[in-house]
């Protein structure tokens, strides 16, 4: 009876009324189509279904060519054994000098990794003491930060310290970023989720390819500087990527900072206070969070625009998708310059005729899981910013309090009531 009624459906579908070939059946059609949503360029964001009704659809796009899997199933794989490993350590800290030893001797003499590591590093006078050291020092690769181009000569980043340290492994990268394994070594570690006890297992089972990744979006920010009006020393743009935000403040100015705000060429409103500040959804954590903003998950493919100390009671923090470009320079009548950091870095003046670009970069940063993307945030929530932590209220004890009263009438309670006699 089933073939029956799928071959008649088909003579009817069938231009000419004459039997044809069979067709899919339209349910399963659907769960088809269902179960493969599209993703569009926008980093994480779920693609709807282009098209509406009988006739509308949208305009095909060429930038639509970006295709990104559901975040829940972002998971690492490697096509080749990982070789080379860039283990990153907080400076200047005693306490992780132990574990640094600990990971670059197993890394070099139980897995023949090669090791890079900053030179920086290496300087630390205290590494003497410990003797392990020695016969590993002479087999480590060693680069300067911002002198060295490491570009295809990592496979695998390991972090030592705070969020400080994936903030810096992300400078170093301006473009693809290797995967990412945060040991939580320093003060806060809301991006570090793993714990160093057992980091051998830990390592061993992300060298296999068993983990979970979160991508963390970047911002890329283009800064044009004024051409000179007589047209000589050009500037060339300078371009940096960012994990948690760019600040514009108005810098050791005594009069509030009066910045333009423009998002996709169109002009969106004039920034008066203290400054503002663009950030990713990991940033919003950070710097954004304390002047007022959201909380967002990582995942969410978003722009966060918080003005700092606003001379407007109205101007609340905006959260603007992922794929717009926002402009940002001084208003023609502003007092001042204004100042600019990224990831509280390279700080720089921008004066009248200069201005700076922000938009989603292609490339984030993969960060490894210590469990899975909700229950990594959620944790850091809870443990670093003691997210929603108070006393719980007391439990009612029904019986003692509901069915004392449940046979009196108001009257009999009121005379319970003991109250001191007027006098």
């Amino acid at each position: 009876m089933i073939a029956r009624a799928m071959a008649a459906e088909s003579r009817e579908n069938s231009p000419s009324g004459s039997p044809g070939p069979l067709r899919k059946h339209p349910i399963k059609s659907i769960i088809e189509k269902t179960n493969n949503f599209r993703r569009t360029r926008s980093l994480n964001a779920p693609s709807p279904i282009q098209q509406f009704g009988p006739c509308g659809r949208i305009m095909k796009n060429s930038a639509m060519v970006m295709q990104i899997q559901d975040p829940a199933s972002q998971r690492l794989t490697w096509y080749k054994p990982p070789l080379s490993v860039l283990v990153i350590k907080k400076l200047h800290d005693s306490s992780v000098l132990v574990p640094f030893v600990q990971l670059v001797h197993w890394l070099v003499h139980e897995k023949s990794m090669v090791v890079f590591v900053e030179s920086a590093v290496l300087e630390d006078t205290l590494l003497k003491e410990y003797g392990d050291f020695t016969s590993v020092r002479d087999r480590l690769m060693t680069f300067r930060a911002g002198t060295d181009d490491l570009t295809d000569k990592i496979d695998f980043i390991i972090c030592l310290g705070g969020d400080g340290t994936l903030l810096h492994a992300s400078s170093l990268f301006q473009q693809s970023v290797p995967p990412v394994m945060a040991f939580h070594l320093g003060s806060l570690g809301f991006l570090t989720p793993f714990e160093f006890n057992n980091f051998q297992e830990q390592v061993e089972n992300v060298l296999e390819g068993h983990a979970a990744l979160t991508l963390r979006s970047r911002l890329q920010c283009v800064v044009l500087r004024k051409i000179p009006e007589d047209g000589k020393e050009k500037k060339k743009p300078t371009t940096i990527l960012v994990l948690n935000e760019v600040v514009v403040d108005r810098g050791p100015s005594p009069y509030l900072s009066n910045i333009d705000l423009f998002l996709d060429g169109k002009h969106i409103t004039s920034v008066q206070g203290d400054g503002l500040i663009v950030s990713t959804p990991t940033g919003s954590t950070a710097y954004a969070v304390a002047a007022g903003a959201s909380m967002i998950h990582p995942s969410v493919p978003a722009i966060m625009v918080t003005p700092i100390c606003p001379h407007s009671l109205s101007f609340r923090p905006i959260v603007v998708p992922a794929g717009v470009e926002l402009k940002i320079a001084l208003s023609p009548d502003a007092r001042n310059a204004m100042w600019v950091s990224f990831d509280g870095r390279n700080r720089q003046e921008l004066r009248h005729g200069d201005s700076m670009y922000v938009t989603t970069s292609v490339y984030p940063v993969p960060s490894i899981c210590a469990q899975d993307q909700i229950s990594d945030w959620f944790d850091s929530l809870a443990e670093c910013l003691h997210w929603n932590v108070r006393k719980k209220q007391k439990q009612i004890d029904e019986l003692s309090d509901l069915t004392h009263y449940s046979n009196e009438t108001l009257e009999e309670i009121d005379n319970h009531d003991e109250r001191p006699a007027d006098t």
